[in-house]
């Protein structure tokens, strides 16, 4: 009998690397990028071997970009108009010691909404980043040590 149980199956969505544990593959990371793991099952995978093998797609990661990829242009209206509705800036956003030190100093609190990353300078302390983040929001990732994240728990959204 055939079971249709799920392969785990582990890629970075700019394609850049992939790690397939049946295979013991891995190619090193870049850090512009955020790994997914997806449970596909055995079907679907051959299919997607089967496209591989017959030169439609470099590998199984190209192919999984692509259909995402797709699937996000073909909502590419309601994703520029939700981004507007919500008031998210696009792209990455690096927080520095000095930004969040002249924003303290001038009295005012940053409301950070961003979608995709946004990074916290390793030398931000937890203290400076609960004084001067009222909020923040991101869909992505968000980058910053323990303790500050652990100091803005509560201002996530």
């Amino acid at each position: 009998m055939f079971s249709a149980q799920a392969t785990p199956y582990t890629i970075h969505l700019d394609g850049i690397w992939m790690v397939n544990a049946a295979m013991n593959q891995v190619v090193r990371p870049r850090t512009d990028s955020e790994k997914i793991t997806l449970n596909l099952g055995f079907v679907d995978l051959g299919q997607i071997d089967l496209l591989v093998k017959d030169g439609f797609y470099a590998n199984r990661t190209d192919l999984i970009r692509t259909a995402i990829r797709n699937q996000l242009d073909r909502h590419d209206d309601v994703l520029k108009k939700s981004i507007v509705r919500q008031s998210l800036d696009l792209g990455l956003r690096h927080i520095t010691r000095q930004e969040l030190e002249t924003a303290r100093a001038a009295g005012h609190q940053l409301e950070i909404n961003v979608l995709g990353l946004v990074s916290i300078a390793a030398d931000v302390s937890p203290e400076l980043a609960r004084e001067t983040i009222a909020s923040i929001a991101v869909l992505g990732a968000l980058h910053a040590s323990a303790d500050v994240k652990s100091a803005l728990a509560e201002r996530m959204r």
